[in-house]
């Protein structure tokens, strides 16, 4: 939560996406970018699922460019059409034909209506003319042949809805399904204001017929096709269910309502459209308009091999090997280009409308019928917040490559199961929406990480930097905002360290050499601090000065400083050797190591500001690095800083009372790691705190017996001199009881 609290600015811009995707989804603010890339994921989808194999169940009998120049230009003569019918089932034995053509006007191509009224005016009195017309006038009714040729005969009639209101031609089939089976839910089926029909005479004898109407997007492009639709009160077939149910042997449609009892009666869809027959029940999935996808097999048109194409001209001909189209289904329709029956598709811009019913009824033999579901909104909605709350809450977390690798990962998620619902259900479910919240949440992440936050991680960077080994630095650019130049009082540990020598080199060695030289050394020493998580707060001369715990909290920093002065000693024993080796002189080192309650932050003026630490423990810290020379060592530590630095193995050195300071401390020498005190080291410093309980109990004549052991232990060590001269000096005193053993220094 303390994560999430910091980046809530990250994460609510990471939620805007989502706000409009929700707003999108749910309808309530539409967003045309959206749909229209929905529509085109589904497109390029369904191009590259499509079977793209041939059905050899469905025959188009095409009225094609071939057939108008060897028959004529369209309409033919119904006597022509009747050849068609007659050849089809006489000649081929198909199993169903169904016409994607529209008869809405009498056939008066033979012109028996003229010779009838010829026969009543200008030739009525022209002997044989009346009696030889009624011979022959069954012969030239055309539509009475078309309509014989239709009777008995599995054949499905087509025709239009319209959405002009008045427009009312020929006459309409029964209707597929009643008003009443509704039980009076506002089910929004797609509704129709006119329409054009057969004419009666071919109604009466193909009373089965389907509307050809097809449902264009927005975009003009033909994607579904409505099952049933409502005309003036009642409910209509497609062409392709009604050549559906004739050949499954004629079901009653039914509404098939959603399962779920807990639903609204004013839940505006349906579940499916139902075809029953006796016991059983075929359910056809439908969307809210009671309309379903077309199930596109492959590119459509004679060459696209989805369907096989045969040209009427050849039928009528007699072309077709007899037989070769037997118990086929046959669609009877145009390819032409001048009778306009062409239509725009997600898989071709010019593709016939006789192979949209086509596939339709293909689709429904095989049970592959895809449908936008009535829970698409839900489906949409959940999947928004299940992903965009994830992104926003975990992208402001991580670093730049795991939020490409999580961001990714939910895509991937989100596409996958978009296309198993597809593939395996036959669900087309929205997917732009949440893919573009996905990618608009990740880029607006990154943008905010890269454009707020990383500015201020930089400026943190810029401010800590020269202060602040680069690991540090990485861990306070995570979390910027805990970090500032605000002064605040802390437990920290403070290091004084002069380097004694350059002086002296200074007055025989050149400015710019000994400036290579001294440089060379603050860089090691440096590294050395950084190292250790070490702040390095300023150079003074040939003195540096740093300190541990701030700004980034770190709870060991005594033992940090104490390893850091160990190592520094060590470096310039390095450097001494080289110094020998090159013949220059040798340099030497003072470190001074305290730990207290310090000020620390950005301090000075107006021109000139640093990150420091200010206080009376640095002052002491400053003080026991001057002591360093005074007891023969390169490290004096205070003995706060010892306590909390149990690692090491110490060296006490003396009680001493510094200039400024009323109250004495204890000083010590870090000898080496505990771990690593070799025996006879262990000796000595036992020796040792025997001699300072003999020294401090001003015990003189014991302390000549341990200072002798001493220094048979170590010879050359100055503290054992420096001891052994304080020892023989403090002997001509008296006995002084009010002495508590320490030592006092004026100086700085």
């Amino acid at each position: 939560m303390g994560l999430l609290s910091r980046h809530w600015p990250r994460i609510a811009v990471t939620l805007i996406p989502l706000v409009f995707a929700l707003l999108h989804a749910s309808g309530i603010l539409t967003i045309g970018v959206l749909q229209r890339l929905d529509d085109i994921i589904y497109d390029a989808r369904l191009r590259a699922t499509m079977p793209r194999t041939l059905d050899d169940r469905i025959v188009i009998v095409d009225i094609d460019e071939k057939s108008l120049a060897e028959i004529g230009h369209w309409p033919w003569g119904r006597h022509r059409l009747a050849e068609l019918v007659d050849q089809l089932f006489d000649g081929h034995k198909v199993g169903l034909v169904g016409f994607d053509v529209v008869f809405a006007e009498a056939d008066e191509s033979s012109g028996l209506k003229r010779l009838k009224q010829l026969a009543q005016a200008e030739l009525k009195d022209q002997p044989g003319f009346a009696e030889r017309l009624g011979q022959i006038q069954g012969s030239l009714d055309y539509d009475a042949l078309f309509a014989k040729s239709l009777q008995k005969r599995p054949v499905v009639l087509g025709y239009v809805f319209t959405g002009t209101e008045g427009s009312n031609i020929g006459v309409l089939p029964a209707p597929a399904m009643q008003k009443e089976a509704l039980h009076g839910r506002p089910i929004r089926f797609v509704s129709w204001k006119g329409h054009i029909s057969n004419i009666e005479l071919l109604g009466q004898a193909a009373p089965m017929a389907g509307s050809i109407n097809s449902i264009p997007d927005g975009d003009g492009v033909v994607r579904y096709v409505p099952l049933v639709a409502e005309y003036q009160g009642q409910f209509y077939e497609s062409l392709s269910l009604a050549m559906y149910r004739m050949l499954v042997g004629l079901p009653s449609v039914a509404p098939g309502f959603p399962r779920d009892r807990f639903l609204s009666r004013n839940y505006q869809g349906l579940e499916s459209i139902q075809l029953r027959r006796g016991d059983g029940v075929r359910a056809i999935p439908v969307d809210d308009r009671v309309a379903s996808l077309v199930p596109f097999r492959g590119p459509g048109g004679v060459s696209g091999g989805s369907f096989k194409y045969v040209s009427a001209a050849d039928v009528l001909a007699k072309r077709i090997p007899p037989g070769s189209l037997k118990d086929k289904i046959v669609l009877v329709g145009t390819t032409a280009q001048g009778l306009l029956d062409l239509r725009v598709t997600p898989v071709g811009e010019v593709y016939p409308g006789v192979e949209v019913h086509a596939n339709v009824i293909s689709g429904l033999l095989d049970g592959n019928t895809f449908v936008r579901p009535d829970y698409a909104i839900g489906y949409d909605v959940v999947i928004l917040l299940l992903a965009g709350l994830a992104l926003a809450f975990t992208l402001p977390l991580l670093s730049a490559t795991r939020a490409v690798m999580v961001s990714a990962g939910v895509v991937a998620a989100i596409v996958g199961l978009n296309f198993w619902l597809y593939s395996g259900h036959g669900l087309v479910l929205p997917l732009a929406a949440a893919l573009v919240m996905a990618l608009m949440a990740f880029a607006l992440n990154m943008s905010y990480g890269y454009f707020v936050e990383s500015r201020s991680k930089r400026e943190l960077a810029n401010l800590f930097g020269t202060y602040v080994p680069p690991e540090l630095v990485d861990e306070m650019v995570k979390d910027p905002d805990a970090y500032s130049m605000k002064a605040s009082n802390k437990e920290l540990t403070v290091m004084f360290c002069d380097m004694r020598g350059f002086t002296k080199m200074s007055e025989t060695m050149e400015p710019t050499r000994l400036q290579e030289l001294l440089n060379s050394v603050f860089n090691r020493l440096t590294d050395i601090i950084r190292g250790n998580r070490g702040t390095i707060d300023k150079y003074m001369g040939d003195c540096v000065m740093a300190f541990w715990g701030a700004p980034v909290d770190t709870p060991n920093h005594a033992h940090l400083a104490a390893k850091t002065a160990m190592e520094m000693a060590h470096s310039v024993r390095k450097i001494n050797e080289e110094h020998r080796a090159k013949g220059i002189p040798e340099i030497g080192i003072g470190i001074g190591l305290n730990t207290g309650t310090m000020c620390v932050g950005d301090m000075g003026s107006d021109i000139r500001r640093a990150y420091t630490v200010i206080g009376d423990s640095v002052n002491l810290g400053s003080r026991l690095e001057g002591l360093s020379k005074a007891y023969g060592v390169d490290i004096v530590v205070s003995e706060s800083t010892r306590k909390l630095a149990p690692e090491f193995a110490w060296q006490e050195l003396d009680r001493v009372r510094v200039k400024g300071k009323a109250q004495a401390v204890a000083i010590f020498w870090p000898v080496a790691p505990a771990d690593r005190l070799e025996k006879p080291y262990q000796d000595e410093l036992k020796t040792w705190a025997a001699f300072l309980r003999a020294y401090r109990a001003q015990d003189w004549d014991q302390c000549d017996v341990l200072m002798l052991n001493l220094q048979r232990m170590n010879a050359k060590k100055y503290l054992y001199e420096l001891y052994s001269e304080r020892v023989a000096s403090m002997r001509m005193l008296p006995f002084d009881p009010e002495w508590d053993g320490a030592t006092n220094f004026e100086t700085k």
